[in-house]
């Protein structure tokens, strides 16, 4: 063959293997870029699957958060109608409690003035029969005397004498007796004068509103916690009720306990101020405040000894004193209120020539009982009388002083009275204690209605804020002697049927007035 043809046809040959080469690897070229391409759409769609997933998941809670959210808000509104309803049937059964206790002191009244006309009526008989009697032994004596000689007349005259004088003497007596009582009576009110005048305190009512402010609303579901444990903690742990009630930025605490109620406010600050607010922080952090409560409570029962200015007591009565701070009496605090009576009763003291400190360490410890009355059984002048004399107070005056200064036993010690006297003082000025208008109108009329209930009274006011009871008497029914039997059946009737703070004044008034007109 020709070599030409020969090259030729080698060429041919590397052509077509160069091609089918060129052509496998542009095949394999063209796989791998269509491989990449389905990792690429492979990888773009899981991702799009992901962000899809993650979407239905913020979805769906979104939507639970916001169904729990409305579950929340029909729960809280259910338990404040709840609330409102349970607020309603006690105001309800007030309200028929009342009408019950005003029906039986009616009926009592009734049964008192039925006792007086019946008493008055037998004594009406009684007189007469005695009028009669007087009358026959009258007549009898005047047919005895037209018998009688010189001697004998001259004895019965004497004897008669003898009786009139004996009754001159008698009335001589009841004058100074009335005038020594008279300049006692203005040496003590000039003694209380002075004692008031030198100690002018600013008024001791006090009112405590235990409220916490929070600073959005959004906090409330914090405090409340996922299904109440939060709260139920909290309430758990202080002894109180949390109100979380509809009234904006302010959360409420109840407890019929000052201290504990305390205890709570200051420690739901410090939760709210702090953000972390859940079980095991809030327990921490009630036991801290608990402490803290305790040593300021000493701390107040020690200023209050030092600004009293009496010899140190026992840090359990320090301790005492301290929590009559978070106690009213009326809304009158009671440690203002002790601190008030111990200056009186120093000044007083001191004004009679008596040792001033041991008649404010009586003023002082007076109404210590009220800071354990509820733990203890009897009334707070027994109770405190058994707590001072348990921490080391021997002085019989003081403990004297605690236990009759509401003249609960008979008086043997000066202190007692002056503490009587200074605790009527402090708890009587204007402005030391409050009432609701409903009470106050509701004792003003207790009072007029005890008084008018007595035979002979047309009209029953009462005055000076409740504290005086001015009757006016009917003068054609009722004599001198009557007034005055009537004014004190008043006064007993009222402290037997009536519940008041210190004394209540009662003033019959008897006159006769003639009218005539010149024309």
């Amino acid at each position: 063959m020709d070599p030409l043809y020969i090259v030729l046809g080698a060429l041919v040959v590397v052509a077509l293997v160069a091609g089918y080469g060129f052509a496998r690897l542009r095949d394999r070229l063209r796989l791998i870029s269509a491989q990449t391409k389905v990792a690429d759409i492979t990888a773009k769609a899981l991702r799009e699957a992901e962000n899809i997933l993650k979407d239905s998941e913020l979805k769906a809670k979104d939507e639970l958060f916001r169904k729990r959210e409305e579950f929340n808000r029909e729960m809280e509104q259910a338990r404040s109608e709840h609330r409102e309803q349970e607020r309603r049937l006690e105001k309800r059964e007030d309200v028929i409690d009342q009408k019950h206790q005003l029906q039986l002191k009616k009926e009592r009244t009734l049964e008192h003035n039925q006792r007086k006309l019946n008493e008055r009526r037998e004594q009406v008989e009684k007189r007469s029969r005695e009028l009669e009697i007087l009358i026959q032994r009258q007549t009898e004596k005047l047919q005895e005397i037209a018998t009688l000689d010189r001697t004998q007349a001259e004895s019965l005259l004497l004897e008669r004498l003898e009786s009139e004088l004996s009754e001159e003497v008698a009335a001589r007596i009841q004058k100074h007796e009335q005038q020594l009582r008279v300049a006692c009576e203005e040496k003590a009110k000039a003694i209380l004068a002075t004692a008031i005048q030198r100690y002018g305190a600013a008024h001791t009512a006090d009112t405590t509103v235990s409220t916490v402010d929070i600073p959005s609303d959004d906090m409330k579901g914090r405090i409340i916690g996922r299904e109440g444990r939060n709260i139920r903690t909290f309430e758990k742990a202080t002894g109180v009720d949390v109100i979380v009630d509809d009234t904006p930025g302010v959360v409420i605490v109840s407890a019929f306990d000052n201290v504990r109620r305390e205890v709570a406010r200051l420690a739901l600050t410090k939760l709210i101020q702090d953000g972390r607010i859940h079980p095991s922080r809030i327990e921490e952090v009630v036991k801290e405040t608990q402490e803290e409560m305790d040593k300021h409570i000493l701390e107040v029962g020690k200023q209050a000894v030092l600004e009293a200015g009496i010899n140190a007591l026992h840090e359990k009565l320090m301790q005492l004193l301290g929590r009559l701070k978070f106690r009213t009496s009326y809304s009158q605090n009671v440690l203002q209120h002790s601190l008030e009576v111990a200056h009186l009763c120093g000044l007083m003291a001191e004004e009679l020539g008596l040792n001033g400190q041991l008649a404010r360490r009586c003023g002082l410890l007076h109404d210590v009982g009220k800071a354990a009355d509820h733990e203890m059984e009897g009334g707070h002048p027994k109770v405190g009388a058994e707590l001072a004399k348990r921490y080391g107070e021997t002085s019989k005056e003081v403990l004297h002083a605690i236990f009759g200064h509401h003249d609960d036993v008979t008086i043997d010690h000066v202190y007692t009275v002056l503490v009587a006297a200074a605790d009527a003082i402090s708890a009587s000025r204007p402005g030391a204690r409050r009432e609701t208008l409903e009470k106050y109108v509701k004792r003003l009329e207790e009072l007029e209605a005890v008084a008018s209930g007595f035979p002979g009274v047309e009209h029953a006011y009462a005055i000076q804020a409740g504290r005086e009871v001015r009757v006016i008497a009917n003068a054609s029914q009722t004599s001198d002697s009557d007034a005055i039997r009537v004014c004190r059946d008043i006064a007993k009737a009222i402290e037997e049927q009536l519940n008041y703070p210190g004394e209540i004044k009662v003033t019959v008034v008897r006159e006769t007035r003639a009218v005539e007109y010149a024309r």
